[in-house]
């Protein structure tokens, strides 16, 4: 059971659950993380496929992911809201999984972005469902960004995601690193 389904807003917070200001300052901190981290990964896979007829897909998922981007870093300036203390680990370690899996080839590159935006749909359907009324400009940002994740996700599967070499493997190691990095990026 997700904490959303647990409780569907932060007024029927738990002790020791964040307040409302801690929770919206961990959202805007953990989706930028997340968004920096998804530019990076498109980065490393077109440093190896950019060539290919996958580079302009790769390309356009690319710049949506800097939109998002864009958006919670405007959001981390005016919220004054820490940004995670672990964005050089992602900036190597997003372009190092970018370019390993795009080095199996297009399969690997988009199983790769079918198991992060899985990951990332839970992720923002949960935060969605979870801040209040008051955060509703918030709320229609990650579901737009939410439903730009899912094309994603349609992209790689249409582009044969899971005819990658040990698929569920690797997506399953994937969608685990991507809960990992979500919830150390929360807090540090």
């Amino acid at each position: 059971m997700s904490q959303a389904e647990r409780r569907t807003t932060l007024q029927d917070r738990l002790p020791g659950d964040p307040t409302p200001r801690e929770y919206v300052a961990r959202t805007i901190r953990v989706d930028h993380a997340g968004e920096y981290g998804a530019k990076r990964i498109y980065e490393g896979q077109l440093a190896v496929l950019g060539r290919t007829k996958y580079g302009p897909l790769l390309e356009h998922m690319k710049e949506q992911e800097q939109v998002h981007l864009d958006t919670f870093s405007r959001l981390i300036a005016e919220r004054r809201v820490r940004p995670t203390a672990l964005l050089p680990l992602w900036h190597v370690a997003g372009f190092a999984l970018g370019a390993a899996t795009a080095l199996i080839g297009h399969r690997g590159a988009m199983a790769c972005t079918v198991a992060v935006e899985e990951a990332i749909d839970e992720h923002y359907a949960d935060q969605h469902a979870t801040l209040g009324a008051d955060e509703q400009p918030l709320r229609d940002e990650i579901e737009r960004f939410r439903l730009e994740e899912l094309e994603h996700r349609d992209i790689g599967l249409e582009n044969e995601a899971e005819l990658a070499p040990a698929y569920k493997l690797l997506a399953a190691a994937i969608k685990a690193g991507c809960k990992v990095a979500i919830k150390v990026s929360e807090r540090i």
